[in-house]
């Protein structure tokens, strides 16, 4: 049997294209399967909470995808915590419906500020963090859009860890006279999930989840009764040991064993002389 140099350089490709569509297959299951890839919650799904915090401590507990409503007054600080664990980039996003411009005494400045478990503040990556609301405007509108949540960080890192995060939302220096108008909020969590390209090799062995002082001691003890301290996704954690990566790191070592029997199958074909048949 003649063995050329284009069979054996096409049986190559064709095993390599073949790995190549097996890895993308698995891949794409991969993030099918990943639950922050999920749509939002369906209709019907218990409303979210109708009141906010005034402090760290009384900060009022929401799940990412609920939007949380509250009524308060100009000045008033408003909390709430939500849980995002490692591979997302949550965005925060918060709608302040003004009282009547007839009742206003000019514009006002809102702001909105996202704390982590240990009270870090968060930088936004983009959004519209505070903005100005023209006398005559109806509502505000802001946004936070923070950096991805790494699985493990150096002690001296300011980067977001999973946990339990704080949304703030105050009017920053607002007129004196306007003190006290009400106003109604909207505020709600989302996230996307970024894949292994931001994950670490390393977990916290506890996310950050801060205990709720505000409660009594026979709440903070579960053999009493009483509930859980802090929050976390419905789902649980799962920071670990096991990235999207791994797919990617195997699937390279796949193709590139391919290509080194492709090249040895190249240089022994290309080296052996062709059999002439006899009587030719």
């Amino acid at each position: 049997m003649r063995i050329t140099r284009s069979s054996t350089l096409r049986r190559g490709c064709v095993g390599a294209l073949l790995a190549a569509v097996t890895l993308l297959t698995s891949a794409g299951t991969a993030v099918a399967d990943d639950p922050s890839a999920s749509a939002s919650p369906a209709d019907g799904e218990a409303a979210g909470p109708t009141e906010a915090g005034t402090t760290f401590r009384t900060a009022t507990e929401i799940q990412q995808e609920q939007t949380a409503t509250a009524d308060a007054s100009t000045g008033d600080y408003l909390y709430w915590v939500f849980p995002a664990d490692a591979g997302q980039r949550p965005t925060v996003r918060a709608k302040v419906s003004l009282p009547e411009s007839a009742t206003r005494h000019g514009a006002s400045t809102w702001q909105v500020d996202v704390y982590d478990g240990l009270r870090r503040r968060q930088a936004c990556v983009y959004g519209h963090q505070t903005r100005k609301a023209a006398p005559d405007a109806d509502a505000v509108e802001l946004s936070c859009v923070l950096r991805t949540v790494r699985a493990w960080s150096e002690p001296w890192a300011s980067d977001p860890l999973p946990g339990s995060y704080y949304v703030r939302l105050t009017a920053v220096r607002p007129a004196e006279e306007d003190l006290g108008l009400p106003v109604h909020v909207e505020t709600e969590v989302t996230s996307a999930g970024r894949g292994g390209a931001h994950d670490v090799d390393g977990a916290l062995a506890e996310p950050l989840v801060p205990g709720v002082s505000a409660v009594s001691a026979q709440d903070e003890d579960p053999a009493q009764g009483g509930t859980s301290i802090g929050v976390e996704p419905e789902d649980g954690w799962s920071s670990g040991w096991w990235t999207d990566r791994w797919l990617w790191t195997v699937g390279g070592g796949v193709l590139a064993a391919l290509a080194a029997m492709s090249g040895y199958s190249l240089a022994r074909g290309s080296g052996r002389p062709s059999r002439v048949p006899p009587g030719a």
